[in-house]
């Protein structure tokens, strides 16, 4: 008891500033963390990810914000760093519950305002437009974004001014001297910070691993022209993220230098290209950009199709042109596809296998050099550090290796090991001048969204799903009279995804004799409570089946009364 006592007292006993990472922490994805003063919270991003292959059925997870709701009046705002999916996905998901503004760069803002008009949330939902160098208040805090670069423009670190000290949260960040895009990342203003003092230093870990440093973005403009210039007579189709906006216009670029139209496929792509242009972040000649179904009207020397399904999503555009299923664009010999990215680490299988189905129908697929990094390498971290000059580092974004590999880099760089932080999503760590630690733990995790179900689906019906999938299903249905319960019909078995019932005549015989003794003893021992009947169908079938087939389904026992 006294033990109990002693850790809850350890626990409280620190005053200062709250980092309450909710996601983002174990794996690339659903990246949302709240930062807590007293009585304010501000939400730093608010991300999906995509489900795990054990995910079956399951289109997408957010974090669980159980926290957030529960201090709803605290919560000012959230802050984003930029526009993709793993850090804006879950907003229109969340908002639900948490209506509280956006703050956000200009492009950023127009890629939420898209989500937010899909889900009829855009006339609820405060959005404000921040320019870089320009500071908001939120409650206790004062936030400054700071421009970095990224695999998207309009990227911002942030600087979160607090009671207790200043946390910087780079975002996700690379350091590119010649972007496509904009200005280059903004190292004076982060030099400046650090001057002053930095209390913390969230820093982006994907590419801790890699040593050296990122290539820059404008790169890939020359590998391009160089294909373009190879395969002058081909048809090019070039496959990359949607929301990599910098690419898509190197992509342009190339095109009208060889003369190209540009048709645009994929309703993501079409949705962001669409904003980038309109807010100016894709300049395109007029007349270039045209439409799916006109490219009938050109040669194959005078298209290039830009699509999304570069890491091999079954329902993404390259996906079903590979597979022959697209409707208005079909692969054919001679075509070239570019593959403008790197798979994520679990979709090569997905990759490769797209790879192979566009190569059989034989076009040519590239996908060497045409691709660098929005993260930053070793060295770009280390100069991080040492611009910002933290007093306590917390690696963010990424897998445990990653955060690993960060916190080597972090000691490396004269961070004392006691200051460096490994903190899991959920955990609530307090960082004050004089020392820091995890004080606390609130509820964080996935939430599965299924079709329109949000959160409906559980572990319980993910275990049905998986067993349903491996061994499939054998449903018994029985009739019996109400009041005597003599059998009146059955008992039938139907199955499905277990054995090809056809062919397996004598076993699903031999089944259907063994139900029927298992009602017969439950019925000789005027055992009428349908509970207990259907547990002994269930065991007697199950053990039958296993001693037969050494499988395991699932099995459905229905009676119903006549």
């Amino acid at each position: 008891m006294k033990e109990n006592e002693q850790k809850k007292n350890n626990r409280e006993d620190l005053q200062g500033v709250k980092i309450i990472p909710l996601g983002g922490l174990e794996k690339i994805g659903m990246n949302i963390t709240a930062i807590e003063y007293e009585d304010s919270i501000i939400v730093v991003d608010c991300g999906l990810s995509f489900p795990d292959d054990e995910m079956l059925g399951i289109d997408l997870v957010i974090p669980d914000v159980t926290y957030l709701k529960e201090n709803i009046d605290k919560v000012k705002g959230f802050v984003i760093t930029h526009g993709h999916e793993d850090h804006i996905g879950a907003l229109p998901y969340i908002l639900k519950d948490i209506n509280v503004p956006i703050y956000a760069t200009r492009l950023t803002v127009g890629i939420i305002e898209n989500k937010l008009k899909e889900h009829n949330l855009l006339k609820n939902t405060k959005r404000k437009v921040i320019k870089y160098g320009q500071s908001i208040n939120l409650g206790c805090f004062r936030i400054e974004f700071v421009r970095t670069n990224h695999s998207i423009a309009d990227a911002a670190a942030l600087a979160i001014y607090t009671p207790a000290g200043v946390i910087f949260h780079t975002g996700d960040f690379k350091i590119d001297y010649t972007p496509v895009f904009g200005s280059p990342i903004d190292l004076q203003r982060i030099g400046e910070i650090g001057k002053k003092g930095v209390l913390a230093l969230l820093c982006d870990s994907t590419n801790s691993e890699r040593p050296g440093y990122t290539m820059s973005e404008s790169s890939v403009g020359k590998t391009f022209d160089n294909i373009f210039a190879d395969y002058a007579k081909q048809r090019i189709i070039v496959a990359t993220f949607a929301s990599n906006v910098d690419r898509v216009q190197q992509i342009i670029n190339s095109a009208e230098k060889f003369g190209r139209k540009v048709v645009i496929e994929g309703r993501s792509m079409v949705n962001i290209i669409t904003t980038a242009i309109d807010l100016g972040y894709i300049r395109m000649p007029e007349n270039m950009l045209i439409d799916v179904e006109m490219m009938k009207n050109y040669t194959d020397d005078q298209l290039v199709l830009i699509t999304t399904g570069s890491q091999g999503e079954a329902m993404a555009a390259l996906s079903r042109i590979a597979a022959a299923i697209h409707r208005k664009v079909s692969i054919k010999p001679g075509d070239v596809v570019i593959l403008s990215s790197t798979p994520i680490p679990g979709n090569e299988k997905a990759v490769s296998k797209v790879i192979n189905e566009l190569s059989m129908r034989g076009a040519k697929v590239i996908y060497q050099d045409t691709h660098v990094s929005g993260h930053a390498c070793q060295e770009e971290i280390k100069l991080m550090y040492s611009l910002v000059k933290p007093k306590y580092a917390i690696p963010v974004h990424g897998e445990y290796r990653h955060k690993m590999r960060h916190a080597e880099i972090a000691q490396l760089m004269g961070v004392p090991k006691d200051n460096i932080f490994l903190i899991n999503s959920g955990d609530v760590l307090t960082l004050s001048q004089e020392k820091g630690k995890v004080t606390g733990e609130v509820p964080a995790g996935g939430i599965l969204v299924d079709g329109l179900g949000i959160g409906d689906v559980g572990n319980i019906v993910l275990r049905d799903r998986q067993h349903l999938s491996e061994n499939g299903l054998i449903i018994v249905v029985v009739s019996l009279e109400k009041y005597t319960n003599n059998i009146m019909a059955g008992p039938d078995i139907v199955s499905r995804g277990f054995v090809y019932v056809k062919e397996s005549e004598n076993l699903m015989e031999e089944a259907r004799v063994v139900v029927e003794k298992a009602l017969e003893k439950c019925l000789s021992r005027n055992n009428t409570e349908w509970g207990k009947i259907k547990s002994e169908i269930k065991d007697s079938l199950s053990d039958y089946i296993w001693k037969k087939t050494k499988r395991n389904p699932m099995i459905l026992p229905i009676i119903m009364e006549v």
